[in-house]
């Protein structure tokens, strides 16, 4: 039976490990994977977004910078179910969706661990990142699968929902996310899912907006590349457990 990993409380953004019946070797086997993947593509000086206690490890040589919406200690008291974890200390205070302190073509990679999900305009936040990183460096994007994680309840976004967030603004669709969200992740009894939405959208609880599978996931990434024209192409996608690496090169 295929496990899923759930969240370790109501709201957690923190994914947690699957039950496995040999749990050793394959988180080796997942951080290898990545590790590999890392290898190969990472080169110079970069930037990775919402590390919190899972940086990626880079290759010898390579420097990283990290990003964050918010310094250690607001993390720690934003996330408490983090509270034993080892942070990474923020170098960069600045919202990962945007950069909006980075300069264009700046960097050599972005590594953008499980954020995308995060994000309400996911063609804006790829945008931004391209953006940032100089003609042929690299994207590092790590997303989970939606059917192997806690979002496994949940029915991917059609295409133009996203493409809609894009060019119209997500105000529109943050409530109908967070509702899903507290239903279908958390749980929530009926009655009680309007005030648990109304505490999400006062906390600005970061939850997961969008959620793919890699298929799903290229469709939206052809579409970004194609009718958005953003300047990419596709080197890699690869199944990880229960995510998958995509590997953008900036054109």
């Amino acid at each position: 039976m295929e496990e899923k990993i759930r969240p370790s409380g109501p709201g957690r953004r923190a994914v947690v490990a699957a039950a496995s019946v040999v749990p050793g070797l394959r988180s080796i086997a997942f951080r290898l994977r990545r590790q590999r993947i890392s290898r190969r593509y990472l080169r110079g000086e970069g930037l990775e977004i919402g590390a919190l206690h899972r940086p990626l490890p880079i290759p010898r040589g390579v420097s990283v910078r990290y990003v964050d919406r918010m310094d250690v200690a607001d993390l720690r008291a934003h996330y408490p179910e983090l509270r034993d974890e080892q942070l990474v200390e923020v170098d960069i205070i600045d919202n990962g969706e945007t950069l909006g302190s980075q300069p264009d073509a700046s960097v050599d990679f972005i590594i953008a661990n499980h954020f995308i999900e995060h994000t309400e305009d996911p063609i804006g936040a790829l945008a931004n990142q391209l953006r940032v990183v100089r003609p042929g460096g690299i994207l590092y994007l790590a997303v989970p699968d939606r059917r192997k994680t806690f979002d496994a309840d949940r029915e991917p976004q059609p295409l133009d929902h996203i493409v809609r967030d894009h060019r119209g603004g997500p105000a529109w669709s943050r409530p109908i996310h967070q509702e899903e969200w507290a239903r279908l992740v958390e749980k929530v009894v009926p009655k009680e899912i309007p005030a648990r939405v109304q505490w999400l959208e006062d906390h600005d609880y970061s939850i997961h907006f969008h959620v793919w599978d890699p298929d799903e996931f290229r469709l939206l990434l052809e579409f970004a590349r194609d009718q958005e024209h953003l300047p990419f192409a596709i080197e890699q996608l690869a199944r990880n457990d229960h995510e998958f690496i995509a590997i953008l090169r900036r054109t």
